[in-house]
Order: structure tokens, then sequence, then C-alpha cells
């Protein structure tokens, strides 16, 4: 099997090249990303392999088929940017469901400890011999509630990791799981009542702009809101408008609503023009980082695997568990 591999970064190449020699698959690793222009790389190739942040619309699936490929590979658990309607029937769309919903939980984890404590404020500080604790307050999570929006693996060992810190637990999903030990409430009871936000629900029409001017006029004011999951589960005009009018102590987020022109990319010689962006950098109590909450070793190691056994099953015509249909 013959694999076009878009979007590549350093870092896949590490973990990928080597498996994939092992497996017998060759790869052409490609820099850019896969869309209407660039599918024409993929020709004569048996399978795309793509990330977050290709957008494989009807156009690129009619490009991909009149090249004769056969397979998507999606590096990733998410598949919001591909046209299933249009692959369906046509070629097949494959992701890796579960990689390392640990990584994913504990970087969650790591944002609402940075953003209620201020630690990034206090390193920013001290490197310029600033030791001065004033405006650096956040509260004790112990006893505090938290909300969890989304209650599937990662929501699973987000919650697992809550306890720990001994917080008030409330959830919302769509299908509760009993054995979760955990309180589910309707949303708007969430928005109401959490001190804390923790977003970790895939992105749907349903649940984009689920946090919005309404939702986050319901939440407590000083709220702090987590982000790991999808951009676009935030209105980023309604929260910009929150955090103008002081309703947040803190955002942590790992992804953006606009994130595809520049996550996972350095602009730091370039003049950003995306205005939503620019002003939620500018904000001291947002930390916003890019995509990395799944990026250990573990992960990157798991999403090889269970990426190239995808594309031996497709080779060796096995059934394809990972496969993704509507």
């Amino acid at each position: 099997m013959r694999i076009a591999f878009y979007d590549t970064k350093p870092y896949d190449r590490t973990f990928f090249e080597p498996m994939s020699k092992e497996m017998g698959i060759k790869i052409k690793f490609i820099e850019v990303k896969l869309d209407e222009d660039t599918s024409i790389l993929a020709k004569d190739f048996d399978a795309v392999c793509i990330f977050v942040n290709d957008n494989i619309d009807k156009t690129v699936i009619d490009k991909l088929c009149e090249y004769q490929v056969k397979t998507i590979l999606l590096r990733c658990a998410g598949f919001n940017n591909v046209d299933l309607k249009a692959a369906k029937g046509r070629i097949n769309v494959l992701r890796v469901p579960s990689y390392s919903p640990e990584a994913v939980a504990e970087y969650a984890m790591g944002l609402l400890l940075t953003v209620n404590r201020q630690i990034h404020r206090a390193y920013v500080r001290t490197r310029d011999f600033n030791y001065s604790i004033n405006g650096l307050m956040g509260f004790d999570l112990v006893g505090k509630t938290v909300g969890v929006v989304g209650t599937g693996k990662i929501g699973q060992m987000m919650i697992d990791i809550l306890k720990g810190f001994k917080m008030n637990i409330v959830a919302y999903d769509l299908y509760p799981n009993p054995n979760l030990g955990v309180e589910y409430v309707s949303l708007e009871t969430l928005l109401q009542e959490s001190d804390v936000i923790t977003l970790h629900c895939p992105l749907t029409k349903e649940t984009r702009h689920m946090i919005n001017s309404e939702s986050i006029g319901l939440m407590k004011d000083g709220v702090v809101l987590v982000n790991t999951s999808r951009g676009e589960l935030i209105d980023t005009m309604a929260l910009l408008d929150g955090l103008a009018n002081k309703k947040f102590l803190g955002v942590g987020l790992d992804v953006y609503e606009e994130e595809d022109e520049y996550f996972f990319e350095d602009k730091s010689n370039d003049i950003v023009s995306d205005d939503h962006l620019v002003r939620l950098t500018s904000y001291n109590n947002v930390v916003l980082t890019s995509h990395q909450a799944f990026f250990t070793k573990d992960a990157m190691k798991a999403i090889a695997t269970v990426t190239l056994e995808n594309a031996v099953a497709v080779r060796d015509e096995k059934e394809l568990v990972n496969a993704v249909t509507i």
C-alpha cells in the first residue's frame, strides 16, 4: 500500500516512518495540507493520511476518487473535517477512535491549574525579577463545582482526575454513563452551578457554538472555562464579549474556532490578520495553546500504530473496525 501523508511535521516522520517499513507500507510525506489544489499529489496512491486541519469536502473527495484513491486515513479521533455524505460508498474513511485520553485530560487539568493560579503570569514576572504576587490570586479547587461537558473516554479520564482534587462534579452528556459515579444535570443547570466548566464533547451540528452569548450569560461571574476539544464549540465573538465584561476568572484553550491557518505552523515572523485571535491572546487571563493536548510520546505511538493498522486492514481486506460511517 502507498500512502500520501499530508500536513507532515518532523514528529510524524519519527513515529510513522520506522513503523510503516515494518508493515510493508510506503509513505510519501507531504508538508502541505490536503485541499482541492494539492489533491493531485495523491494521484496513483492507494490512500491519503490527513490530520485535523485538512478540509476534506465534496470537491476534494471527488478529486481523490478521480485519482483512484480508495481510503482516507485520519490520524486523529475527530472526523468533522470530512464530508461523510460525499464519501459514502465511494471511499473508505477510517480514524483513530482512541489513542491517549489520559494525555488530553491531563493537559486540560494543566490548563485549569494554570489559569486559576495564574502560573503563566507568575512565570513571566519572575523572568523579569518581578516577585510581586499582586493580581495572581486564584481559588481552592477543593469543594468547588466543576461541570464536565461530554463524558466519553476523555471526559471520563478528566472526571477521575477531578475526583483526586475533591471537587464536586456535575456532568452533561446526551448519553449518560451510570457507572461514573457523578451527577448528570441539564446543560443549563451545569452552566449555572459550575465554578469550572471543561469541554470534552465532539463537534457536531448540535454542539457547534454551544458556548455562546446566551450560555455565557448563564455562567457564574468569575468562572473558569477550559476547552481541549474543538474550537467551534465556542462562539469566539461571544467569548471575547464575556472577557471584555470580566465574566471569566480565566480561560484555557487548546483549540480555536479559526485555527486552520495558524495552528501547527510558525507564524512568529508574520503579521497575524485574524483580529479575534489577536484579541484572545491580548487577555492576560487567557492561556491559548496550539492544539497540543494530545502531544505525548505515548499518544503519538498509539496514533501511528492504529493508523497503520487501519491501512493494513484495508490492504489485506480485513474487517474495518475503525471505519467512520453515517
